[in-house]
């Protein structure tokens, strides 16, 4: 994958050692040329993807795939629901308005939770940028995993029978808009080119913070002192990462340059999977728009059924990729 984008770190290089003129073999050299590197390679990498989920994503309005998930209840819903959170917005706060329309469309709620789950937890911007910095392999491991906690968390929360910690005052405002069954491919690659803009303008501020981070991290801190703070040896290190990504709020974009940045620190890539999880798939905010719509019993239900889920899978990733 990185053959690709040679012409793009040589174009860093020129820009950091030429033009800004910065002597090589330094600290600071090393910041810029990864920010200025990384942050095209984002841009490319997300632009290309998100217009072709966006694609995909014009051929399945919002009441098609209601439709395929009011069935009876079973996993094959679950596991429906978790795939279509991968083509669904990739923040938690976007995806929220779509779960409150499936509760009201009387999909199952433990249906509807897979796809609450999934659609923060794996998404086109978290895929393809696994894919850009760590190979096909860990990118498919990351979907398998978060499919398989949203699919499990659903079936939990399903199972235990939860719907009275639902609000019962649902508002008109929640309610789906509809898309159009039938769309020309003119109109879809006018829908794909409008979403992508739109989604490109929302995150590129979070995408520089990132990679600034990140920059800084690969250029002045010591890898020997994250490896000993947060190192593969560490038992806690998983849990911890998880409980401090809690208080954050960010999506994938943002995180994902301090993932590639911390494992090439000595950071086990199932500790900071477990982070990036824990940020965008359990986050404060989050917990503060569902608190509009479900009951405080049913927020620590599915937190804790979700954080176990990521605790669990920092430590498969750390045991399994070493």
């Amino acid at each position: 994958m990185d053959t690709i984008f040679i012409p793009i770190q040589l174009f860093a290089k020129w820009l950091t050692f030429s033009i800004f003129k910065i002597a090589p073999s330094t600290h600071l050299a090393d910041a810029v040329n990864f920010f200025i590197y990384d942050t095209i390679k984002i841009l490319i990498l997300l632009f290309v993807i998100i217009f072709l989920v966006s694609i995909v994503r014009s051929f399945l309005p919002p009441q098609k795939i209601r439709r395929i998930l009011s069935h009876k209840y079973s996993i094959i819903n679950n596991l429906l629901a978790a795939i279509f959170g991968i083509f669904t917005p990739f923040c938690t706060c976007s995806a929220i308005p779509l779960f409150m329309g499936f509760i009201q469309a009387g999909v199952p709620l433990g249906v509807t939770f897979s796809f609450l789950v999934s659609s923060p937890m794996i998404n086109e911007v978290a895929i393809v940028l696994l894919l850009g910095l760590f190979g096909w392999k860990i990118a498919l491991l990351y979907i398998l995993s978060g499919l398989i906690i949203g699919v499990i968390s659903g079936l939990i929360i399903g199972k235990l029978d939860t719907t009275n910690l639902l609000e019962t005052d649902l508002s008109d405002s929640t309610k789906l808009t509809f898309s159009k069954l039938k769309m020309s491919w003119k109109e879809r690659f006018s829908y794909a080119n409008d979403y992508t803009k739109s989604i490109l303008k929302k995150v590129w501020f979070y995408i520089l913070i990132g990679v600034a981070l990140g920059a800084f991290i690969h250029g002045y801190i010591p890898t020997d002192f994250l490896a000993n703070v947060a190192g593969r040896d560490k038992w806690y290190a998983v849990p911890l990462a998880t409980l401090l990504g809690i208080p954050l709020y960010a999506n994938a974009a943002g995180v994902m340059p301090l993932v590639s940045v911390l494992t090439e620190k000595g950071v086990a890539i199932g500790t900071v999977l477990a982070f990036m999880m824990a940020v965008t798939g359990l986050s404060l905010p989050e917990f503060l728009i569902l608190k509009r719509i479900m009951k405080t019993k049913l927020i620590l239900i599915f937190a804790t059924i979700v954080g176990l889920g990521i605790i669990l899978t920092g430590y498969i990733f750390n045991l399994i990729i070493k």
